[in-house]
């Protein structure tokens, strides 16, 4: 892999950069490189990226930004098409700022495309012309010339997974960054602080380690993320450093576009209302074209808005929405019934009267236990002729003392057992797998006589493939067998999940 990219640069550096600078348009450069120069076997290699790529709901959540790869297709395609899948397809953004740190030139600042659009296999995909030209105008670290664009590869690979994926036109302002001084990277990411909004998408594209060994690769790649997801520029910067430091085999980056990561989160600038989340990843040495000597790795990160503390679930078309008042409710119900009878051996007997009105709606719901992190009871129902908080009264005894997986719970485990609420959306019967979206649907399987479930934080939590959480419901909890799903029938739910803290 270190050798066929070192070959790669050798022949970037050798061409005319020069030679597409006065053209308005700028030309592919990656296709027949990283993807497919022909239109309809690239849309059908996007088809089936998109198809195998991880689907994570991120539901009341506004996704801000995307760390994606920049690799060849059949090395990281999946992993960027999952952080596109975090997105609303048919979503329209006023830009789309596509961000990347140059592997072709070193300059004192950034520079931005303004000829012309840029041009893939899939046409023609607009640049914002009028807004770049603005920017150039007004800030002299973003004027540098835009023949660093021609043949660096980093946006230009992300351009045909915005054509193919999105439903409404999108127009990009692409920025190459070319320098490594975090001052400078400083006042790029103020020059574009006025655009980060959440009517803006910006796509930083970046790879992660370049060629250590795949255990070390994995290792160091994690410890990256995390630091990203500190949202603190300077902890980011002592890891880049620290990994350089460690001796790693054949490291030569921890992550190649580092400096587009930085101008990042200099605009995050530790924002609270704002949150980096992880959503997929693996290294070239998970694909059959790869080794596992020397790898490079590729992470897809998520920015998101931070969901709304109230939590809101469509059900037929009108949203239930708990306030805190009714969640302080509900948890203290759970808690006094566990108490009561762990105390007293006695059952709670509520009045109506003194229930809040959100929570007398006749709704299924889960009451999950957990003690240090781990699962200690989950008990349920999806649907009930009672009123919600009779169900929540119910279950927490039951998820408490009935779950045949667990003793029943202590007076001791009961001073540190923390408590989770799922309320139950409606069922929806579904035939094909594809519909099911990891995190935020739960799966119900039903065949004759025997079901069973597994609510959606479930499959999130163990990081499950749609077949490994369709085969583990089936087997562990419908007793059908691993793939006793397959002639079965299959809903979907979603549910609200409500956290004590």
């Amino acid at each position: 892999m270190r050798f066929v990219f070192l070959i790669f640069l050798s022949l970037v550096m050798s061409n005319d950069i020069f030679s597409q600078s006065r053209q308005a348009d700028r030309e592919p450069y990656a296709a027949g490189r990283f993807y497919s120069a022909n239109a309809e076997a690239l849309r059908n290699d996007l088809k089936e990226l998109f198809a195998g790529a991880s689907k994570t709901a991120l539901p009341g959540q506004v996704v801000r930004a995307v760390i994606v790869p920049h690799a060849g297709y059949v090395f990281s395609g999946k992993t960027a098409a999952s952080a596109y899948l975090t997105i609303p397809p048919d979503r329209k953004f006023r830009n789309i700022f596509l961000i990347g740190s140059s592997h072709v030139m070193a300059f004192d600042g950034a520079s931005l495309y303004y000829r012309g659009d840029f041009t893939t296999p899939l046409g023609k995909m607009k640049v914002n012309t009028a807004l770049a030209e603005t920017l150039r105008k007004e800030n002299q670290v973003l004027r540098f010339p835009d023949n660093a664009h021609i043949q660096e590869h980093s946006l230009e690979v992300q351009v045909p997974f915005i054509q193919y994926y999105f439903k409404e036109p999108q127009q990009i302002v692409p920025l190459i960054i070319g320098t490594n001084n975090k001052n400078t990277i400083k006042t790029i990411a103020d020059a574009l602080k006025p655009y980060f909004t959440d009517e803006n998408l910006f796509i930083i594209s970046s790879d992660f380690s370049h060629y250590p060994p795949y255990k070390e690769a994995t290792e160091v790649d994690n410890i990256t993320a995390n630091a990203i997801l500190s949202k603190d520029p300077e902890k980011f910067l002592r890891t880049i450093a620290s990994n350089s430091s460690k001796g790693i085999e054949n490291l030569a980056t921890s992550m190649c576009g580092w400096t587009s990561g930085l101008m990042l989160l200099y605009l995050v600038n530790n924002n609270p209302s704002l949150e980096f989340r992880k959503i997929y990843y693996c290294n070239s040495g998970d694909s059959r074209y790869g080794d596992k000597d020397e790898v490079v790795g590729y992470h897809s990160i998520v920015l998101t808005e931070k969901a709304n503390p109230n939590a809101v679930m469509k059900e037929n078309n009108s949203e239930t929405v708990f306030t805190s008042e009714e969640k302080k409710q509900l948890f203290s119900i759970a808690r006094n019934s566990i108490s009561l009878m762990l105390n007293e051996k006695r059952r709670q007997v509520l009045n109506p009267a003194e229930i809040l009105p959100g929570l007398k709606k006749n709704m299924g719901a889960f009451v999950t236990l957990r003690l240090n992190g781990k699962l200690r009871g989950c008990i349920g129902r999806f649907v009930s002729d009672d009123p919600l908080y009779e169900v929540v009264n119910q279950m927490a005894i039951a998820s408490a003392f009935d779950d045949t997986r667990f003793m029943p719970l202590t007076k001791e485990e009961f001073k540190s057992v923390e408590i989770e609420i799922s309320v139950i959306g409606p069922l929806k019967r579904i035939h094909d797998i594809n519909e099911i979206v990891l995190g935020k649907h739960g799966i119900y399987i039903k065949k004759d006589f025997r079901s069973g479930t597994m609510l959606p934080q479930v499959a999130a939590e163990n990081k499950w493939s749609v077949e490994e959480f369709l085969g583990y419901t089936s087997r562990e909890k419908a007793g059908l067998g691993w793939d006793g799903w397959k002639n079965a029938e299959l809903f979907v739910y979603e549910t609200v999940v409500l956290e004590e803290k």
